[in-house]
């Protein structure tokens, strides 16, 4: 059985978190985007560390729509290098796992 990840990322607005996570789930990319925050996100860039206020998204993705999500989201996103860590989910709810599948076919 295909594997299912939990795809995150971070933006520094909730209009760019809800405007991704519309994007993913509605290309069937994820089956569900979780928005979190505001979290707080401390972190050395250009040379300084910085601390800014940001929005977590967590993403369910299978394994072969993972590539097109990372693409999506790279793509519209506004930071220049933005954060995409995916995590094979390992163990859960089998249920919600198949869900996960169904809702991210494209056939």
């Amino acid at each position: 059985m295909p594997s299912v990840f939990q795809v995150e990322s971070t933006t520094d607005s909730r209009e760019e978190a809800s405007e991704i996570a519309n994007g993913l789930v509605e290309k069937r990319l994820a089956a569900c985007v979780q928005v979190v925050g505001p979290i707080r996100s401390t972190f050395r860039w250009e040379g300084r560390v910085q601390d800014a206020e940001e929005f977590l998204l967590l993403c369910k993705v299978p394994e072969e729509r993972l590539e097109e999500a990372t693409a999506l989201i790279e793509e519209l996103h506004s930071y220049d290098v933005p954060e995409v860590l995916a995590f094979e989910v390992t163990g859960g709810s089998r249920s919600y796992l198949d869900w996960v599948r169904a809702e991210t076919r494209t056939t």
